[in-house]
């Protein structure tokens, strides 16, 4: 009751509120371009990337098929999650929810579709089968198609298909394409099934969906909304006319509406006879809270530490939500935070903190006060990027680490740093020598200088210092006799007569058989002849001698006898050969040790070549190729000494070939198998307590659980652990089993398995000796049970079985070897064939749960390829994870199990950043701590922010929803910064993100996550931004307001936008093999099989950086057509779904994740001379019909550059604009008018897309129609690596200079740049065709002429003014670019090089689109265009006005005159331009109130065969239009022939 009575006074006391005042708001969503996606198929997906056997398991679960239609949204989603949570963990389920709440997974789902849509699907079909190529949705002809199925090729499957496990890889492929869930799909699946299962068919299969007009709506990205300077008026005046976009708001009874602390949905509900003046009570408490007056600056100054306060204040539970609303509504809430007080506790933490921090391994990071940073479990989470998925992954990934931890902790309160070991990618060998060694080295390098301090002395770059050290060494291992020995032998001497610091050792591998010598073989007279003289003279003059031989030897010949004999004879006369190279030569030293070496350093086929012990690849022995690598490994390995010197490591007195050996990737043996970088892993991450010999039950065990079952046979702890798989009944089994076990011998950190893999189907006659094993580890202690095991794999004892060995219990032994059960070796063999993929009797090893094999036949793996294995593994992980396990006290017969899971689990993951240990002073007053549930396993994560940051914004949010998702011990560390001279946050910000699906009361699906910006103050004048992952090119689709500019005092009630993800970008690398440099001007393009050029790029030369826009699906990337794939090949690439010889690589988008691709490319050999950007260049070498498509396809889209005939191109003129915000493109269209009418040339317009409203992207069809001009929407993701602007104005500025080169096709020549508030008065094809002699672009100097705005002058003083010196400041509003010019001399590169030096001091490049260009003057030099070609008023006098080829509305820092009204008073024709576009606009308008704005309608769209939307332009088009505008058809095509072909029919 006296709640009540509270309530009441409160309302009694509110003073009057106007019902105008209501509340205004900016809602934001975000669509997929593609159709929606069931829940269901996602979930499958999740499941899929956790294992293939889990997604099977999911997909062929009956309750999936017990949905009626009538079921609700949320009881299906409820039965697909209770489906999985059978399969996951707790955190592995809370992370499908949150990946389904993100829709994570629907463009995986949807590349099926595209992948699908390529085939084509038969007509009809809501599912089929495709076998080798032939489609089918009938039942009854698979067989048939099966049968024939070897007279076509097998179908390319790629990484993410789904294949039935246990499939038959020799049988026919069958590719279902089918929706999960539906009637067709469990028909086809059934049928499929039982053809897999008899070995029938490689079932394959891939989502195929039926048509939806719902769309995916996305969440994972920021809103922002800036309070924009109206320093200038920019704000359009014409008024928002048509329909509301449909846009739900918080419910009125919606239990979160909470103001000031009072719950008014909840109120409502309990009072709802007080409903309207409870809504006049929230009207009143949140303009109280809406005050936004200016602050001064003194209360400025500690905001920060005040914000900090206030959060560090609320109770733990609550403060995050407290950081949340302070720092996304910051704008409004500053002033009542001004008067929190700060203790001295807080102050006096922070600052010890930030000392503590700096010094300890977070200060790498060089976080200052002010700073933000993310710690998940070490991991260091980089917050400037906005890609939740990426924290999805990292929790997914961990989930299955602490899923074994759950179940091997249950009893304790664990965290475990998950790190993931990093296994080297490149190892070097052992290689020190001796006096007697079998590797000779030779020097005459004396003079040069000892110290290595010498490192350190600078030197120009690429110069190779010449110090008395073996820093370098070179190994060459050569049979003399192989025709490649003399080019090897003749780069070993190029470096030595040139003096290249590089010590040259030569191992020659000849016949070791004593019966042959050096007369009747010539690598054995080599040899003998290089002993000789090095014994007499030295090993340089036995060099010089060896490389006379070779002289001798013709290209592509091999040493003979003759040609050692003739040299010996030449050099020494007086010496008897025979007794050199006869029988009874004594110069045989280091004959078999060189073979020995060979052998024992397993580095593979002759002939072979070390740089410091590491093996050069096959294709780097070329000469060539050999000679550029290693003096590109010379100066790489430079860097890692001078580093090594610097810190200390190195010191003169130290041998620097004993350093070398210390390091952890020198290895004693390269073993490709044991050292190669694609490795398998076998998941051990089940737990159970199967064993192996209960056959009836491990048939039955999924993947996981019979490698557990297989596990559970061993003991003692040890962290490596062996598996040796093979058939010891065979001799090649019992022979790896001996190497296993004599290296077991020597090791004390070894244990050892036997999994036995039978060549026939087990029977007690063919498993004598796997049944004696297997008996003897069953009965006897480890001791006997080794030695026994160990006579065994001898092959002269292994018969004699019963005998036993010395100490058995011989009566135990002989009773397990005579049962009649042997469960386990059926167990093994069904282990081998499905789990580890092997044939019948192949060998195999697995070391901590990695398989390394099959062994081929004859292949060697012997005791020292064990010592290798076991050295790896200690150095990565092993030891690590020993002193772990031994930490949680586990006890023994468990610990050595855990080290290999563990260890296995760890290794597998893919290689990923290094962990960062934190540390800090104290967290008691100015750290928000949030404790982990007691019991569990937890997720340590640790923030370090300030409160009053755009990181604080986007890292509260999701802190609170990570905080929901899984258990975390979470620390919150305030970083403030003092002494603020502004605000520090000018903009309101929303996170788009939640833990969960959402629906609505009635269980369908909410409206879709979107960003709410609720009860905004009305008097600001507000931008809104979106902040995407970085992959994501979104734009904005339907709104009514002007984005660029809401006033929310001039809006009904909610400004609504949407936006739509119009494509994933695909982003690469690509350099030269030969030069290393990348390949300016190459182009590549992107398409399918049916159309294989949809979208082309340009490389950069800055990082050989290309971008291609596409969606979800499968692409071939390819050289374009022309002069890129004449000059040019592919030789190499990384990061594609090909293999690696393919000529057109294949990339498969399916996440939403960024993709990033390496293309290596070499010149063909014919083309060496040529270059791609020289003069005369034409890339357009396609023929009329692929140009002409082309250049329809991008007049609306943007989604393709175009390629034109060399005649239209010479007769067009290309104006480049931008344009954001209604005034301005009112601005644009009124320029655009103007160059019309005033230019008799053809005229095609270039607007950058971006920033382009839909208002304006719907119209500009209209105009091209009625004016008859081209036009091309273009677009370019600002790359990652350079460094981003923040403010939406200086972005558009930055589009404006620094893309140039890649912005527009190779086609076109010259552009004008025309700023959008421009007017033009005369014809631009005199600027086009202007001498800009041999500059690459040409700007107007700022008019000097009225005097009185000397003082805003700028450049005429300080830096400008001695860098110009004397040199004219140029402005940005008009200028024109000679793009061969421009590509010609790397502008754009050099200009981009610029920029990210200077862009990183936020008080450079002011004014970036000019400041830019003028302060790279003397780099890329500036053609200074005449004066009258750009007037504008605030600058230039009245005087030159009559002059004048263009107008510009600069605007006036002296007046602050808004635009609108400056355009009117300045240009006389401004108003006609105005009003001519206002009457074709409401022409527009009352056509599509006619017609209900139909897609008929507009003008232009037809569909080309090829089922894209290709808007027409131009005067041809015109005609056939205005001839009948609503009935295009091929009857009304035939009398314009003259036009184009007549290929199209109407939407």
């Amino acid at each position: 009751m006296w709640q009540q009575c509270a309530l009441l006074l409160s309302l009694s006391l509110l003073p009057v509120v106007s019902g105008e005042a209501d509340s205004k708001a900016v809602t934001t969503s975000l669509t997929t371009k593609w159709a929606s996606t069931p829940l269901l198929l996602e979930a499958s997906e999740f499941l899929a990337e956790e294992s293939q056997e889990m997604f099977w398991d999911f997909v062929e679960e009956d309750i999936l098929k017990c949905c009626s239609v009538t079921d609700t949204d949320q009881a299906y989603y409820d039965l697909i999650v209770k489906r999985a949570s059978t399969l996951l963990s707790t955190v592995q389920l809370n992370m499908l929810k949150f990946a389904l709440s993100l829709r994570a997974y629907s463009a995986t789902v949807h590349s099926f579709q595209q992948i699908a849509s390529n085939e084509p699907p038969p007509s009809g079909c809501s599912a089929f089968f495709n076998v080798h190529g032939e489609k089918s949705c009938d039942t009854e002809k698979l067989a048939a198609l099966m049968e024939t199925a070897a007279e076509r090729p097998k179908p390319y499957l790629f990484k993410s298909d789904h294949r039935f496990p246990g499939s038959n890889p020799d049988t026919p492929v069958v590719v279902l394409y089918a929706e999960i869930g539906s009637s067709e799909f469990t028909m086809f699946h059934q049928l499929m099934l039982s053809k897999a299962n008899k070995g029938l068919a490689t079932y394959v299969l891939r989502h195929y969906l039926s048509p939806s007009s719902r769309r995916v709506y996305l969440s994972g990205y920021g809103v922002e909304l800036a309070i924009k300077n109206q320093e200038y008026k920019a704000k359009d005046d014409t008024q928002v006319q048509g329909a509301e976009v449909n846009a739900t708001l918080m419910g009125e009874n919606d239990e979160n509406d909470e103001v000031q602390g009072f719950l008014f949905g909840k109120l409502k509900t309990l009072y709802p006879e007080l409903k309207e003046q409870l809504k006049e009570l929230r009207k009143h408490l949140v303009e109280s809270t809406n005050e936004m007056a200016p602050l001064k600056v003194w209360q400025m100054q500690d905001l920060s530490f005040q914000t900090a306060a206030r959060i560090l204040a609320a109770p733990s539970s609550d403060a995050l939500n407290v950081m949340r609303d302070l720092s996304q509504n910051f704008p409004t809430k500053a002033r009542s935070i001004t008067k929190t007080v700060v203790s001295s506790e807080i102050r006096k933490e922070m600052e010890e903190n930030q000392k503590v921090r700096a010094q300890s391994s977070i200060g790498t990071l060089g976080l200052q006060p002010g700073d933000s940073a993310l710690f998940i479990n070490g991991l260091h989470i980089d917050l400037d990027t906005q890609d939740i998925f990426r924290y999805t992954h990292i929790f997914t990934q961990t989930s299955t680490h602490t899923h074994l931890q759950t179940h091997t902790f249950s009893d304790t309160h664990t965290h475990l740093q998950t790190h993931t070991f990093r296994h080297t990618h490149t190892h070097n060998l052992q290689t020190h020598t001796s006096s007697d060694t079998h590797t000779h080295i030779f020097s005459r390098y004396g003079s040069w200088p000892y110290n290595v301090q010498e490192l350190l002395r600078p030197t120009f770059p690429g110069v190779i210092r010449q110090i008395r050290r073996n820093f370098h060494s070179l190994v060459v291992i050569l049979d003399p006799t192989h025709e490649s020995s003399a080019e090897l032998l003749n780069v070993a001497e190029m470096f030595y007569s040139n003096n290249i610091p590089l010590r040259i050792g030569l191992v020659f591998v000849v016949s070791d058989v004593d019966e042959i010598d050096g007369m009747e073989d010539a690598g054995v007279a080599l040899l003998r002849v290089f002993n000789y003289i090095t014994e007499e003279l030295d090993a340089p003059a036995a060099f010089d001698t060896i490389i006379s031989m070779f002289n001798r030897v013709p290209s592509g010949g091999k040493l003979s006898v003759g040609d050692v004999v003739k040299v010996l004879e030449k050099k020494f006369p007086y010496v008897g050969v025979g007794s050199i190279l006869g029988p009874d030569s004594k110069y045989d030293d280091n004959r078999k040790e060189g073979r020995g070496y060979y052998l024992q350093t397993g580095v593979g086929p002759l002939p072979v070549v070390m740089y410091n012990g590491m093996p050069y690849q096959r294709e780097q022995l070329d000469p060539e190729e050999l000679e550029t690598v290693t003096m590109q490994k010379i100066l790489e390995t430079t860097s890692f000494y001078q580093r090594a010197v610097y810190m200390g490591e190195l010191a003169t007195d130290q041998d620097v070939v004993d350093f070398i050996m210390t390091q952890p990737n020198v290895v004693p043996r390269i073993n490709p198998r044991i050292l190669s970088t694609a490795r398998t892993y076998l998941d051990l991450s089940n737990t159970n307590n199967h064993f192996i010999d209960e056959y009836a039950r491990f048939l039955f065990l999924d993947t996981r659980e019979k490698s557990t079952a297989v596990a559970n046979n061993d003991g003692y702890i040890r962290p490596v652990t062996f598996w040796v798989v093979g058939d010891f009944d065979q001799p090649s089994g019992r022979q790896l089993l001996y190497d296993a076990i004599r290296h077991m011998k020597t090791s004390n950190n070894v244990r050892l398995g036997l999994i036995n893999n039978p060549s026939d189907s087990p029977s007690k006659e063919n498993s004598h000796v796997a049944r004696a094993i297997w008996a003897a580890m069953q009965t006897q202690t480890a001791n006997n049970a080794k030695n026994y095991i160990t006579k065994l794999a001898k092959e002269e004892t292994a018969k004699e079985l019963e005998t036993g060995a010395d100490g058995m219990e011989v009566a135990l032994f002989k009773s397990a070897f005579e049962g009649p059960k042997f469960d386990f070796l059926l167990s093994h063999a069904v282990y081998c064939r499905d789990v580890l993929k092997l044939g019948k009797g192949q060998r195999a090893v697995i070391s901590n749960g990695r398989l390394i094999g099959p062994l081929e036949d004859g292949e060697v793996f012997n005791q020292d390829d064990f010592l290798l294995l076991e050295s790896i593994i200690l150095k990565t992980s092993g030891e690590r994870i020993k002193s772990k396990v031994q930490q949680f006290g586990v006890e023994e017969d468990r610990a050595s199990d855990l080290v290999m899971k563990i260890d296995s689990l760890l290794s597998s993951q893919p290689k990923g950043e290094a962990r960062i240990g934190h540390a800090f002073a104290d967290d008691r007053y100015s750290a928000v701590k949030f404790r982990p549930t007691e019991g569990d396993v937890y997720f340590d994560m640790v923030a370090v922010v300030d409160p009053v940051t755009r990181d604080a914004q986007k890292l509260a949010p999701l802190l609170l929803v990570l905080k929901k998702l899984v258990n975390v011990n979470l620390r919150v560390f305030m970083n403030c910064q003092s002494k603020l001279s502004d605000l520090p946050l000018k903009s309101f910000y929303r996170y788009v993100l939640e833990p969960e699906v959402l629906f609505q009361t009635d269980g369908s699906f909410s409206p879709g996550p979107m960003a709410k910006f609720l009860d905004m103050p009305q008097t600001p004048l507000f931008t809104l931004n979106l902040n995407t992952p970085e992959s994501w090119m979104v734009e904005s689709i339907r709104t009514r307001y002007d984005l660029d500019n809401i006033y929310l005092e001039e809006v009904d009630s909610i400004v609504a936008a949407e936006y739509e993800l119009e494509h994933l970008l695909l982003e690469g690398h690509c350099f030269d093999v030969s030069t290393g440099q990348p390949p300016r001007g190459l182009q590549f393009t992107l398409g399918t099989p049916s159309d294989p050029v949809i979208v082309d790029t340009i490389v950069m030369a800055n990082l050989g950086y290309f971008q291609l826009k596409a969606n979800p699906g499968a692409w071939i990337l390819k050289l374009r057509k022309g002069r890129s794939d004449e000059i040019y090949k592919i030789y190499s690439h990384d990061g594609t779904d090909s293999p690696a010889d393919a000529d057109d690589l294949i990339v498969v988008l399916n996440n939403f994740k960024s993709r990033i691709i390496k293309v290596k490319v070499q010149k063909r050999p014919e083309k060496f001379s040529e270059e791609l950007l020289s003069d005369g260049t034409q890339e357009n070498d396609s023929g009329f019909w692929e140009s002409f498509t082309r250049y329809l396809s991008l007049r609306f889209t943007g989604g393709v550059k175009t390629e034109e005939s060399k005649q239209e191109k010479d007769d067009v003129i290309n104006i480049f604009s931008v344009a954001s915000g209604h005034l301005y493109e009112r601005f644009l269209r009124i320029m655009m008018l103007s160059v019309l009418k005033n230019t008799k040339t053809p005229v095609k317009f270039w607007f950058l897309k971006n920033y382009l409203s839909p208002a304006f992207k719907e119209f500009i069809p209209y105009m091209a129609e009625q004016y008859g001009f081209q036009y091309e929407l273009v677009q370019y993701k600002w790359p990652r690596w350079l460094h981003q602007q923040t403010e939406k104005q200086r972005i558009i500025w930055g589009y404006k200079i620094l893309f140039l080169d890649v912005l527009f096709p190779l086609s076109v020549d010259k552009f004008l740049f025309v700023d959008a508030d421009q007017i033009v008065r005369t014809d631009l094809k005199e600027l086009r065709d202007l001498d800009l002699e041999g500059a690459p672009y040409g700007y107007t100097p700022f008019c000097e002429s009225r005097r009185e705005m000397d003082g805003f002058r700028f450049w005429k003083s300080g830096y400008w003014a001695s860098h110009l010196a004397g040199r004219k400041y140029h402005i940005s509003a008009l200028y024109v670019v000679d793009l061969k010019r421009f590509r010609k001399i790397a502008a754009g590169d050099r200009l981009r090089g610029q920029y990210q030096g200077l862009s990183q001091d936020p008080n450079s490049l002011s004014n970036l689109d000019q400041d830019l260009p003028n302060n790279m003057i003397h780099q890329v030099p500036i053609k200074s265009l005449p004066q009258e070609w750009l007037w504008c008023e605030t600058w230039c006098d009245d005087n030159s006005k009559k002059k004048a080829k263009t107008i510009d509305l600069c605007n006036n820092p002296q007046t602050k005159e808004p635009k609108l009204q400056a355009a009117v008073r300045i240009v006389a024709e401004w108003s006609d331009y105005d009003q001519e576009i206002k009457r074709l606009q409401n022409r527009v308008q009352e056509r599509g109130a006619e017609n209900h704005t139909t897609q008929k309608d507009k003008p232009g769209t037809y569909k080309l065969s090829k089922k894209r939307n290709v808007p027409f332009s131009g005067p041809c088009l015109s005609k056939i239009i205005r001839k009948n505008p609503n009935n295009l058809t091929d009857l009304h095509c035939k009398g314009f022939k003259h036009c184009f072909p007549c290929l199209f029919h109407e939407l």
